[in-house]
This record gives C-alpha cells, sequence and structure tokens, in this order.
C-alpha cells in the first residue's frame, strides 16, 4: 500500500481540501499538492506517487506559458529545502517531502465560479447532449458525435461548491452572481487561456478537450489562481489515439475510476484500497502528461 504522507506542518493551516494542503503565510498562502487522490466524492485510503508533484509542477509550467494573457498568483515554487526552512524551520515530515510539491502564491478574493471550457464534447456534456440535445442548457447542433470537436470552445461555467457538488449557471444567472462585466471578463479569460493551450498541447501530442479554471481577485486584477491544466482538472488525451465516436484514453485517474466500478464498491465509506497495478498505471499516465507537455523529468 503507497502509504500517504500527511503535511501536517506548524504553519496556520488556512484549508484542506481532497488533494491540497494550504497554509496562511501572512499576505501569501503555502499551497501543497499531496500524493492523495479522490474518486466519487472519497479520497481513497491510499495515494498515487509523484501524482502530487505533477500537479504542482504543471500547474507551474502552464502559469509561466499563460502569463501573457493573464496575471496568476504564483510568487515561486518551492524547488529547495531552505526555502521552506525559512517559513517553518523544523517540521515533520521533512522539508524535502514537499520539494516540487509546494508553492508560494499570493492571497486572492477567490471568484466563486468554476470556469468549464469546452472543445470536445465529452463526458458528462455527451450525457447531457444524448438526453437532451443540449450541453448545460444550452442548444447543439444535431448529429454530433461522442468526442467531436466543437465549432467554437463552449463556456459552461458552474457555481464553487464548498461542498456537494457543483451546479451549472446560465449565463443570467452568472450576471446575477458576479456581475455582468466580470462574468464577460472570466469568459474571455478562460477561453483565451484554454485556446491557447489547446493549440500548443496539440503540437506535444495531447488534446486538451476540455478544462476548468479558477479565478480571483488580485489588487483589483482578474488573475488565474489555484491549479492550471493538469490531469485532475483537465480531460487530457493521446492525439495518436483520437477517434470521432468514442471516449479516448485520457491521461487522468481513469484507472482508478475502472477498478472501482469493477470491484462492486457501493460509493460509501469506507473506500477501497487500491492495488499495486492500478496504482502504478495511474502514476505512469500522470508522469506521461508532464513529459510530453513541458518536454522535461519530473522533479522528485
Amino acid at each position: 500500500m503507497t502509504v500517504i504522507v500527511e503535511t501536517n506542518l506548524s504553519l496556520p493551516l488556512f484549508g484542506r481540501g481532497k488533494v491540497r494542503d494550504t497554509y496562511d503565510l501572512g499576505d501569501r498562502l503555502l499551497i501543497i499538492a499531496t500524493d492523495r487522490i479522490s474518486a466519487f466524492d472519497f479520497v481513497l485510503p491510499n495515494g498515487i506517487p509523484d501524482k502530487g508533484a505533477v500537479l504542482n509542477q504543471l500547474s507551474a509550467f502552464w502559469f509561466e506559458k499563460t502569463a501573457h494573457i493573464i496575471p496568476n498568483h504564483v510568487v515561486k515554487v518551492v524547488t529547495s529545502p531552505s526555502m521552506l526552512a525559512e517559513l517553518a524551520p523544523s517540521e515533520t515530515p521533512s522539508p524535502n517531502y514537499l520539494i516540487g510539491r509546494a508553492m508560494i502564491v499570493r492571497k486572492a478574493e477567490r471568484i466563486p465560479v468554476e470556469c468549464v471550457v469546452r472543445g470536445y464534447i465529452s463526458g458528462s456534456a455527451w450525457a447531457e447532449y444524448k438526453s437532451k440535445g443540449t450541453v448545460s442548457g444550452m442548444a447543439m447542433p444535431p448529429d454530433l458525435k461522442e468526442s467531436q470537436q466543437l465549432a467554437q470552445p463552449l463556456f459552461t461555467p458552474t457555481t464553487k461548491a464548498d461542498a456537494g457538488h457543483d451546479e451549472p449557471l446560465t449565463p443570467e444567472q452568472m450576471d446575477k452572481l458576479v456581475g455582468k462585466k466580470l462574468a464577460a471578463d472570466l469568459k474571455k479569460a478562460a477561453i483565451s487561456v484554454y485556446e491557447f493551450a489547446l493549440n500548443y498541447a496539440r503540437q506535444r501530442g495531447i488534446i486538451i478537450a476540455d478544462t476548468k479554471f479558477e479565478f480571483g481577485l488580485i489588487d483589483g486584477r482578474l488573475s488565474l489562481i489555484d491549479e492550471l491544466l493538469t490531469p485532475d482538472s483537465s480531460r487530457f488525451w493521446d492525439v495518436a489515439q483520437y477517434r470521432v465516436g468514442i471516449s479516448p484514453p485520457s491521461f487522468d485517474k481513469q484507472p482508478v475510476r475502472d477498478w472501482l466500478v469493477a470491484s462492486g464498491w457501493n460509493k460509501e465509506p469506507p473506500a477501497p484500497t487500491l492495488p499495486p497495478d492500478v496504482v502504478k498505471a495511474t502514476t505512469q499516465r500522470y508522469r506521461e502528461a508532464f513529459r510530453r507537455l513541458t518536454g522535461k523529468e519530473l522533479v522528485t
């Protein structure tokens, strides 16, 4: 079993999600991407080796690549024990575990919208289309096929729920929630970043079928926050395996979902422990996505 190393630092805890632990540094935050993995709204007992490093380093890569489009919250990525020693000199676990898995960011006023952009029709969007002919309540052209590229990227925002499931937002609901100008700015920024990343990734053999962004206001400026274009927030397909009419394999935790479904688990606690072969296959998918997109080897 792959043991999850908990990041119980002596710094004030700002928040703990399913995957990330965030610590308060005053006007900044320390965000740590752990190796925890969740599926069907449950955090599983064992982790996925290197997953946190992929999420953190791939986010950092994309934040830098898209900074010409929109600012982001990154101050610096933690690349050495000395960086953490300055923040908290005597910690357990060793700061070495956090190298490559942590970044220091500016605090932002989070905008309570999950900004989803879809370039291809797949997943829940395909299920809705088959049933109703719509995606996020919007009428779509007839005769679309599964995984088909859309004529234009589709902006399908949802609520950002602290508990429970996110709910789709109509344009009118989003205008009411954040205001018309900010809603328009969010849509423009999300689609611009997606189109840039889509073209960049395609040259490296990966299709970004859809993704979700989070935004906040830093000193009044709209900025990208949280994670960016990772296997946890995006649907990545191999260009060589892409076919219209099927659901191509993706570079994410699909082996985990498939195994959980096949195991007969009733999606009630406790969640089952993943077998070693599923853990290994999932690690390989995360690492391969990182290698292809960045052209670099992962720092662990």
